[in-house]
């Protein structure tokens, strides 16, 4: 590298702060043991007037014991789509210092089966999810009328 004789402005330098606020006892946040209750879960948290009009995709955050630190919507799409970035999928997990994710979409047509996207955005996850060692455990569809979890159909 080469010296410069240049003097570097620090003040055009972005300063980047990590922060957790936490207002609720780990004994009293919601603990997920089986897809049903992730289910429960994720339909509180969406916003009931688009879950069958147009796709969200979300970031289900966990402790060690399975409680529910947050929900996260990354991403709003159309009604058959929305674009889902790694990046912020697991930046999210680390700002909140989860131990593990859940990830989930709507079908807004109300189709429970996983598309060819679906399963290659899974297998991507899980693998990002594996090097990081903050585990994937399920994916779940949602709809108004049900879900589809990744994991309770051995796609995970």
């Amino acid at each position: 590298m080469e010296t410069s004789e240049r003097k570097i402005d620090l003040g055009i330098v972005a300063e980047i702060q990590l922060s957790y606020s936490n207002t609720v006892k780990a004994s009293q946040k919601p603990k997920v043991a089986c897809s049903r209750q992730v289910y429960e879960v994720l339909v509180e948290s969406w916003d009931k007037g688009s879950l069958d009009f147009v796709e969200h995709f979300k970031v289900m955050l966990l402790n060690r014991a399975n409680r529910v630190l947050g929900v996260c919507t990354l991403s709003k799409g159309g009604t058959t789509g929305t674009v889902v970035d790694c990046k912020l999928v697991f930046a999210t997990a680390l700002k909140a210092c989860a131990q593990s994710i859940i990830v989930s979409h709507n079908h807004p047509s109300g189709n429970l089966m996983p598309s060819e996207q679906d399963k290659r955005l899974t297998r991507r996850l899980v693998e990002v999810g594996k090097a990081l060692d903050l585990p994937v455990l399920d994916h779940v569809i949602v709809t108004s009328e049900g879900y589809f979890s990744f994991a309770d159909d051995g796609e995970l």
